[in-house]
């Protein structure tokens, strides 16, 4: 899709031609002021009417209205300036016009908002998030919208800051869209070959240097504890590095480590059937990398980015690792398997020991891990770990300028006493109270090489219900913090 500037300031839009114009207002008791008279009439006649109120969420459409060069007008209203309450109401207006015959949308902010490059970035991920369609193994899903421009309407002031936010939000849109496509693949389809295939595309399109790791070279690295998930499958596992260089070689890299279950079954510690066909969403931790990969490189950000996807299936077989089972991690510290449903850390463990070679300026962890961190926080907030006060506050900063929201959980010492085992260095599960946190403390584990962050993202990388499928959770989170890198 299109997207472009239009300097047009309030009071000219009346002469903007585009097939439809979506006017933001904000919520309140007066008429917006500034308006062109052609919309300012129609607005007051509707609310004279009770048609509308300026009640967020509220919205009305007209069609051919006299004096508008744009054939259809939609009113739609944010409940105050910000950028995610203005972003919300473009929604609610892109639902009523995508479906219409507009191929050019004209929007126009009739109120004061916050910085203009924010306000633009979420505007533009609004827009690819009411057109987003999943079609890849569904030939019968709806046609895709006929909306192929979108112009933003502002002031030659705002013009350049408009620019640079609409570029930001359209890479990461990008992202976004990369990172579902790859997660709402099934299970049969998105395999970790064909994740390996995906990082190979990327590293082509976006210049990044990729390397994929098979069976052998994991073995010969020692990694023990990925490998005792990826035995029960037949499906080969693959260890995928993607480096993005868009700094000095010398300048440490942010190293993202996505965890890429591409199916999960719970292995012998199998779960239960209703529901498990969300299990394909498992790796996506794995797809919110390759989804930032993708955002930073296209917004040649002026960093250095290390990717790194241990990507398996967890099955059970014959061949499958069993409870109490006893391996042994890359660092040479042993786990003892007391639940094989704990595997996303198993794979984790060992990408993080992998990590140490880049020298890396953080680490950050990014995965679907576990049940308890939806029942602590839902589906709002992404779970955020770290010792490292500063790091957490950057990784929960980012997330609130992306308006991709994490909430900072606990690492107290006493939670690492249930990893405790009689039979190895560790247990991979503790108790069923604070589990999250326990997940967490095991996997710093294998992280005193370096600063790192743990993002749990089992509540927000899908929906469930009707909507079921991708959110793309968290590359905004992921790009915003890694252009905080950049120079």
């Amino acid at each position: 899709m299109d997207f472009k500037t239009q300097v047009a300031p309030e009071g000219t839009w009346a002469g903007v031609a585009a097939d439809a114009l979506l006017v933001v207002v904000t919520a309140g008791a007066d008429l917006p002021k500034g308006l062109d008279a052609p919309l300012a009439a129609v607005l007051a006649d509707a609310l004279k009417a009770g048609d509308i109120s300026l009640k967020a969420g509220q919205q009305l459409y007209a069609h051919r209205v006299p004096g508008m060069k744009a054939a259809r007008v939609c009113f739609v209203v944010a409940g105050d300036g910000s950028a995610k309450a203005v972003a919300k109401a473009v929604g609610t207006g892109l639902a009523t016009l995508k479906g219409g015959g507009s191929r050019h949308l004209a929007i126009g902010l009739a109120a004061p908002a916050e910085a203009a490059a924010a306000t633009a970035e979420a505007l533009v991920r609004a827009v690819h998030e009411a057109v987003y369609v999943y079609r890849h193994t569904k030939p019968s899903a709806p046609p895709a919208p006929k909306l192929t421009s979108v112009s933003l309407l502002c002031s030659k002031a705002q013009s350049a800051d408009v620019a640079r936010g609409m570029l930001r939000g359209q890479e990461i849109a990008a992202g976004v869209e990369l990172a579902r496509d790859c997660a709402n693949r099934p299970g049969n389809h998105c395999t970790p070959t064909f994740l390996a295939a995906q990082a190979r595309a990327l590293g082509k399109s976006h210049g990044l240097k990729v390397e994929v790791l098979d069976r052998k070279d994991v073995e010969k690295l020692g990694m023990g504890a990925f490998l005792a998930v990826a035995q029960g499958s037949d499906e080969p596992l693959k260890f995928i590095v993607a480096r993005y260089q868009g700094a000095a070689k010398t300048v440490a890299p942010v190293v993202l480590v996505g965890k890429g279950i591409t199916f999960d079954t719970g292995g012998i510690s199998i779960k239960p059937a209703a529901e498990m066909d969300e299990m394909k969403f498992d790796m996506g931790g794995a797809a919110s990398v390759l989804g930032t990969l993708r955002a930073v490189a296209g917004l040649k950000a002026k960093v250095n980015l290390v990717g790194i996807i241990p990507a398996c299936e967890n099955m059970p077989s014959s061949r499958a690792v069993k409870p109490g089972d006893v391996v042994t991690s890359m660092s040479g510290q042993t786990v003892e398997i007391l639940n094989t449903d704990a595997e996303g850390r198993l794979i984790l463990c060992d990408a993080l020991t992998y990590a140490e070679r880049f020298k890396p300026a953080a680490v950050v962890d990014i995965a679907t891990l576990t049940g308890a961190c939806v029942i602590a926080l839902g589906a709002h907030r992404s779970g955020l770990f770290s010792a490292d006060d500063a790091l957490a506050a950057a990784l929960q900063s980012a997330g609130d300028a992306a308006l991709d929201p994490a909430w900072r959980m606990p690492l107290d010492e006493e939670y690492d006493e249930a990893l405790k085992s009689n039979f190895a260095d560790m247990g991979n599960v503790g108790g069923r109270a604070g589990g999250a946190v326990t997940a967490a403390m095991f996997l710093k584990r294998f992280t005193s090489a370096y600063r790192w962050a743990h993002l749990d993202i089992a509540g927000t990388a899908w929906k469930s219900g009707a909507a079921k499928g991708s959110t793309g959770r968290p590359v905004p989170l992921l790009t915003h913090f890694v252009l905080g890198h950049g120079g």
